[in-house]
């Protein structure tokens, strides 16, 4: 297609479902010489089409965070089906990133700021040895765990709370770092009062499964919205508490504390994977 011809086309908003493996990646965001998400999708865009849009996630993964069902929108004024546009990107991106469903959606649609719900899953594998084709997607964990004390920590964390002893101490996050935009934008689109750390989590829950690489906990949390690092400072607290390292008791506490040293550890990135992003029909 010329040059002339292209322009002459409107732009349409396409929704890309996208998984991927975070390994090897800095995170979805773009970043100068480094590999991310983000920028191989732009990249693969350019090379197919002739534009470089800007695809926009439904939030930035760390590095090293994996995706089931990741969603990125962007505008494109090629008139390309998207069936071929699926295909031509899984032609080109890396083996690590593919694309699962590609459509054309209504203008008002954003993939961060239409969405008003997120779950995520966090893979524990349990025993002694961990296969090494699992080891880039588990959280290698041998410890003898009290699996009812994880699953009771689970539900104290449902319903409507500050979340802010929960979430990332990072100096770097001020208001003019990219990231805390990212929340700030988010939680107005959700009604959140600007700044807030109150989320609302609709269910948080640990299940038990026995897969062929050997037996695994897989912790699942759906809510409105996540700080950063969010699940996997729960998942780090949540393992303290069923080590016995931490009592139950103490959890009601930690969350009242408003203070990110009263929680416990990380937990890996590896091992956390975004599951599922949720949206009003009425956006689709």
């Amino acid at each position: 297609m010329s040059d002339c011809s292209q322009a002459d086309q409107e732009f349409r908003t396409w929704k890309l479902t996208v998984a991927y493996d975070g390994t090897d990646f800095q995170g979805w965001q773009v970043q100068p010489c480094l590999p991310t998400i983000q920028g191989e999708l732009q990249a693969a865009l350019g090379r197919i089409t002739g534009e470089s849009p800007l695809p926009q996630g439904s939030g930035r993964t760390d590095a090293g965070v994996h995706a089931l069902a990741q969603v990125a929108s962007f505008t494109l004024r090629a008139p390309i089906p998207a069936e071929n546009l699926q295909r031509a990107l899984n032609r080109t991106l890396p083996p690590s990133i593919r694309v699962m469903e590609a459509s054309t959606v209504p203008d008002t649609f954003h993939a961060r700021h239409s969405a008003v719900a997120k779950a995520y899953e966090y893979r524990i594998f349990r025993e002694a040895i961990c296969p090494p084709f699992l080891a880039r997607y588990v959280y290698a964990c041998p410890w003898v765990l009290d699996v009812e004390k994880l699953r009771s920590c689970a539900q104290i964390f449902e319903g409507e709370h500050d979340f802010q002893s929960f979430a990332a101490n990072d100096p770097e996050l001020s208001e003019r770092n990219s990231a805390a935009d990212e929340f700030r934008d988010h939680a107005a689109a959700l009604k959140i009062p600007t700044g807030s750390t109150v989320r609302t989590i609709y269910s948080s829950v640990w299940k038990e499964w026995q897969g062929e690489g050997g037996a695994m906990l897989v912790y699942r949390v759906r809510g409105n919205g996540f700080l950063h690092h969010m699940v996997r400072n729960l998942v780090g607290t949540m393992l303290d508490v069923g080590r016995g390292h931490l009592a139950l008791k103490e959890i009601p506490g930690i969350l009242a504390a408003r203070n990110r040293s009263a929680a416990g550890p990380t937990a890996p990135a590896r091992g956390l994977f975004l599951q599922s992003v949720e949206y009003d029909e009425q956006v689709l």
